[in-house]
This record gives C-alpha cells, sequence and structure tokens, in this order.
C-alpha cells in the first residue's frame, strides 16, 4: 500500500485486506444541528471541552484507504481544494484535503481504482476534483448509489441543501459510470450497503477480510456515525432528512455491529475515531479502542 507512519490509525484484516485512516483536514458546525431535536440539558455535558463560545463543535474529515489483492478503493473525498474564501470561512475548514493527505501517508491518487461516497453532501464528495477541475482520482470508478444522484441533482430545495449542486453536476458523467442499485461488493471482501437515513441515497462500507483467520469487520457507517454519541440510536442530527428512517437503521446496523464484533470508524469525530459498539440497555455506547495516532 505504500503508507507510512502518518496515517491515524491502520489495520491488517486478513488475506491481503488493510484498512487505514485518513484525515482530509477539519471544519466546524454548529452543536445544535449536530444533536437535532436532542435537548441541550442532555447533550451538554458531552462537549463541555470542546465547544466554541459560539456554540460549534470542531469535526474531522475522515476518509478510509482500503488495499485488496484486487485493487484499492478510497473511502470519501472530504471538501477538497475547491472551496470558495466565503464557505471557506464561515466553515472554519483547515488542514490538508485530502490529496496532499494521501501525498503525505504515502500514498499516490492516481492508484485509486475505487471511492466509495457514503453519500453526496459537500463534506463527502467535495474532493472529486482537483484545484483546477480535473479528477482527483483519474483512474477510479466513483461508486454511490443511484438514489442518492438523483436526490442530490434534484429540486428539493430542503433536501439538496447540504449538496454542492455546481460540482457535483460537473461530476455527473463519471459518478454514472459507477452507480450503485442496493447492496452490492465493489471488491472481494469490500461491500457498499444502502441505508438512508441520512440522504436518500446514504450508504454503508464494510470490509471485511479473507483467509482462515480474518481480522474484526471494519465498519464506515457514514453519517449515521459521525461522533461518539451518535450510538444511541435515537440521537439523530438536524442534518437527517430522514429521521425515522435514521433511526430504525441505526438501530439495525449497530446490533449487526455487535453481534459481529464490528470495529466502527467515526466520520467527523476528531479525537477517538475507532471503536467498538456495545449494549446498554435499549441503547448503544461507543467505546474508544485507542486514540489516532496522527
Amino acid at each position: 500500500m505504500g503508507l507510512n507512519d502518518s496515517v491515524s490509525w491502520s489495520t491488517e484484516l486478513g488475506g491481503g485486506v488493510r484498512v487505514a485512516l485518513v484525515r482530509a483536514g477539519t471544519f466546524w458546525s454548529d452543536a445544535g444541528a449536530l444533536f437535532g431535536p436532542v435537548p441541550r440539558v442532555m447533550w451538554d455535558r458531552l462537549v463541555v471541552d470542546e465547544i466554541t463560545p459560539d456554540y460549534r463543535l470542531g469535526q474531522a474529515l475522515n476518509c478510509l484507504l482500503i488495499e485488496t489483492p484486487a485493487g484499492r478503493v478510497l473511502v470519501e473525498t472530504g471538501i477538497g481544494e475547491r472551496l470558495g474564501d466565503k464557505a471557506r470561512e464561515m466553515r472554519r475548514y483547515s488542514g490538508d484535503p485530502i490529496l496532499a493527505a494521501l501525498r503525505t501517508a504515502g500514498f499516490e491518487p492516481a492508484s485509486v481504482d475505487l471511492v466509495a461516497l457514503s453519500h453526496l453532501h459537500f463534506d463527502h464528495a467535495g474532493g472529486l476534483l482537483d484545484a483546477a477541475g480535473g479528477r482527483a482520482f483519474p483512474r477510479a470508478v466513483i461508486v454511490a448509489q443511484r438514489a442518492e444522484w438523483e436526490i442530490a441533482l434534484g429540486l428539493n430545495s430542503r433536501l439538496v441543501a447540504s449538496y454542492d449542486q455546481p460540482e457535483l453536476r460537473l461530476v455527473r458523467d463519471w459518478g454514472a459510470a459507477g452507480w450503485a442499485e442496493g447492496e452490492r461488493e465493489i471488491l472481494p471482501g469490500v461491500s457498499v450497503v444502502p441505508t438512508g437515513g441520512h440522504s436518500a441515497g446514504h450508504q454503508a462500507v464494510i470490509v471485511r477480510g479473507q483467509g482462515r483467520r480474518p481480522g474484526r469487520p471494519v465498519a464506515f457507517l457514514g453519517d449515521l456515525a459521525m461522533r461518539p454519541w451518535s450510538a444511541n440510536p435515537r440521537w439523530i442530527t438536524a442534518f437527517d432528512d430522514f429521521p425515522l428512517d435514521s433511526v430504525e437503521v441505526k438501530g439495525e446496523l449497530f446490533r449487526q455491529a455487535v453481534a459481529e464484533d464490528w470495529t466502527i470508524v467515526l466520520s467527523h469525530e476528531p479525537r477517538t475515531p475507532i471503536g467498538r459498539l456495545v449494549p446498554d440497555r435499549d441503547r448503544f455506547v461507543f467505546e474508544p479502542v485507542r486514540a489516532p495516532t496522527g
């Protein structure tokens, strides 16, 4: 894979399957929006050491690199390099975007075979193009659900608020070549699983090792599992377009995660993004397994 010690975390799953976490910068979100319908009195204590005076929380742009004998997969691309000055300042975007982060980690973007996106919101699909407007991953096929593309380029003003439609139109034909319609194994051991909830075509990415003694499966559940408090299926964000679906599918996925002992990678957690879910009465708790190393 060529990765070096600058990656935030990595693990071998067996049979030549390796997963690594690379961070593509950080940005800031309104705390109330992240907790959605959850009253502040219930969440304030969870973020007392990180919330800013204007009630914002720092959000990491966590991406995964997956190496298999059949090819290389990048999960998510972050915000990328094409954010305007006004939007950059508003979101306080900082750090290396995905291309620079990959190269620092010793990974050449041109070697990516597949780019799997949990969904097409600006902070997940923004790095598909480089600063000049060219394909950031020239050999890659984009894998996102067809339903996600249809919603992202649609006309519903509420549903498209988190999408950068002008940018997505530039990559629409590229994306159409890799449309997924339902669950699909995109490479041996790497599957995308439609979930809905956060967005109409939101999907999870599950990675399973090969061979006689595979390691724990690694699951990237996108924005259904943003931060540690997402482990409570009823705690959803104001950004979830289909909140009741989020609650239902989170419960189903989290039960499977416990039953199969998945390692969970949180999409926006800056400090402890790697962990496992454990049952807690009728809900779950996220238990970090280690802090990032980079």
